[in-house]
């Protein structure tokens, strides 16, 4: 099975693999590290599927002096064709600090084939929803999920992290939105036909059908008056991809440096909170030699910074409010095809369009993985068996965002479980999972679980 779509220069690039999906290495080792305290072995064999820039093989690296968890042997399973420099050297590192990591190239439904023998812990960060949206769906999903219990020793762990759906018993239960805001609905007009006609997602029923409304009149998403709230009925779920694929497209936008300005959205300087828990901070950008906006904007820009070494600096809020009007100009300027917002937005396209982020909730998520593990040749299945090990972070700044520009905004943040993979004859493990999952799952599907479980006892 090949990887179709699957845009390598752009999951490589730099820019991107290095940088903008190389952080929250705590947060993605968070998981890893209790799974291997957890673990009963002097020579512990974990992998991590998807490494990217390696910003959890660093975090490990930091800790292995401090966690008594022996000699850690790391194997990294990475896309054929993804190359990065700072993974390069974080495994270094890691080896350095006297853990032993190798690196391998190959598909994470292939992962069977790929190891030598069965591991500790497995861990996975936003891997499921590229497997979706590349490795044949939800069939594709299952099959992982089949496979991983094979992979892994009685008793060992798998490590989830990927982006939260939404609280809601199905993504196919319908909601209504409205939308105001100018770049919002210049960016939904560009991209829900595209990504509904050539995305791989799940919105093919025809009570999955969006209707789109303009001064009580039904309009084509493609055709929106962007000078006009629009009112949106549609599955929840897509409502979750309009608005997490916003999100990373305006920031790719920023990176790129097109609209005369480059946030600083990596390292220290991203995180000069105001107030944490609000989402509220300074915000730190260079300036670009982008000269195709007006230089209204930009002006207005600096009027409202302040110089900060070799920099500006800026309240977050305002800055949203500032760009908002310069990306709703970039997205007519792409529409209208100028050469350099087009490539911008091709590029982005190419790299995240097809991509379904939400694809399962977390009703769906631990049944899935209890069903079909339980279908595997392992005697085993995949379930968690403590309290903490079902938890989301929160996205308190993108929350913060989201609520002033949406009416009603889904929730963003980052969804973790630690599965275990426990065998079938012990009754006892058994009945700690399903007490674990049953304030999170519905009763049809604890009985579909509880069915699955005992099916093959």
């Amino acid at each position: 099975m090949t990887l179709e779509g699957f845009a390598r220069a752009h999951k490589s690039n730099v820019g991107y693999l290095d940088v903008a999906a190389n952080s929250h290495g705590a947060e993605k080792g968070l998981l890893l590290r209790r799974a291997l305290c957890r673990v009963q072995n002097a020579e512990p064999k974990a992998v991590e599927v998807g490494p990217g820039g390696g910003a959890a093989v660093s975090y490990l690296a930091s800790h292995l002096g401090a966690d008594d968890i022996g000699t850690l042997h790391l194997t990294l399973v990475e896309a054929p064709g993804v190359v990065s420099q700072s993974l390069s050297l974080a495994v270094e590192q890691f080896n350095q600090a006297g853990g032993t990591c190798v690196l391998r190239h190959g598909l994470a439904q292939d992962i069977g084939s790929i190891l030598s023998g069965p591991a500790d812990v497995i861990s996975a960060s936003a891997l499921l929803h590229e497997v979706y949206s590349y490795g044949g769906g939800y069939s594709g999903l299952h099959a992982m999920m089949r496979t991983l219990p094979t992979v892994l020793r009685p008793y060992g762990f798998f490590v989830y992290r990927d982006v939260y759906a939404v609280a809601s018993p199905s993504l196919h239960e319908r909601a209504i939105q409205s939308y105001d805001a100018l770049a919002w609905l210049q960016f939904m007009r560009m991209f829900v036909p595209q990504y509904l006609r050539e995305g791989t997602h799940p919105y093919h029923h025809a009570s999955d059908d969006i209707l789109a409304r303009q001064n009580s009149r039904i309009v084509p998403v493609g055709e929106l008056d962007v000078n006009t709230c629009v009112f949106v009925v549609a599955p929840i779920g897509l409502f979750r991809e309009i608005q997490r694929h916003y999100i990373t497209f305006r920031d790719h936008v920023w990176r790129s440096g097109v609209l005369g300005f480059t946030p600083i959205l990596d390292g220290q300087l991203a995180h000069d909170w105001v107030d944490f828990k609000r989402g509220h901070k300074r915000a730190h950008y260079t300036l670009t030699e982008a000269d195709w906006l007006p230089r209204s904007q930009k002006a207005s820009l600096l009027a409202m910074s302040e110089a900060y070494g070799d920099h500006y600096t800026i309240d977050s809020d305002i800055l949203d409010e500032v760009t908002d009007v310069a990306l709703t100009t970039f997205l007519a300027a792409a529409e209208n095809g100028d050469t350099a917002c087009a490539e911008v937005w091709m590029s982005w396209l190419a790299r995240e369009g097809r991509e379904t982020y939400a694809y399962l909730t977390t009703d769906e998520l631990l049944t899935a993985f209890a069903v079909n593990s339980a279908d595997s040749d392992s005697e085993t299945v995949l379930m968690p068996v403590q309290d903490g090990d079902i938890f989301r972070a929160e996205r308190n700044y993108y929350n913060r965002f989201l609520t002033k520009r949406l009416a009603n905004p889904l929730t963003d943040a980052k969804q973790l479980v630690l599965f275990q993979n426990i065998p079938l004859s012990d009754e006892t493990a058994l009945r700690r999972a399903l007490d674990s999952v049953q304030d999170h799952c519905g009763k049809s599907n604890l009985a579909r679980a509880y069915t699955a479980i005992n099916s093959r006892r």
